[in-house]
């Protein structure tokens, strides 16, 4: 089992190293991810239901899953619908999430009157400003998710090899 731990450490390091080096064609692939993991959330919510004979909310979603899943596999365009619509959801994260930063940094102000408050606007306001630039140069979120999914594969990838490693001792 600990060798089987190394062996799917190192390959998912690889990917992770090829993801990086293809960042947009990564980005492009990310869609495949995103059909397999409604499919199986489809699958898995739909035998629930019948499982437990509960077929409220959560079945009709598990049903809506399932067919997204089907349809972006069967319609091409949509595909690439749904990878403009990732990339703008990011931007629009991003946007969010500097807002919070800067009004969360205004309530530290109030609340202790540290100056630790001063980096967290600064990280709000580049927040917002990375989201915007987003929303005009789309690309930059393409490439770096692409990036992003490298990291987590190659940060994933050794930790399952030292995983492995320390089962082993």
């Amino acid at each position: 089992m600990t060798v089987l731990f190394i062996i799917l450490g190192v390959l998912m390091a690889i990917c992770g190293f090829c993801c990086i080096f293809t960042p947009l064609l990564t980005f492009m692939d990310m869609t495949y991810f995103i059909v397999i993991m409604s499919a199986v959330y489809g699958v898995v919510g739909i035998v629930r239901a019948i499982k437990y004979k509960r077929y409220g909310l959560s079945f009709a979603f598990s049903i809506l899953s399932l067919i997204f899943a089907i349809a972006l596999l069967c319609l091409p365009n949509l595909m690439v619908i749904t990878e403009t619509v990732l990339i703008y959801m990011v931007a629009a994260w991003l946007v969010m999430m500097g807002i919070v930063s800067i009004i969360t940094s205004i309530r530290v102000t109030k609340a202790t009157g540290s100056g630790i408050w001063v980096f967290q606007l600064i990280i709000g306001i580049l927040g917002v400003l990375l989201g915007c630039y987003s929303f005009f140069h789309p690309a930059v979120i393409a490439i770096s998710l692409g990036f992003l999914v490298g990291f987590w594969f190659i940060e994933t990838g050794f930790a399952m090899i030292f995983g492995g490693i320390a089962i082993d001792s």
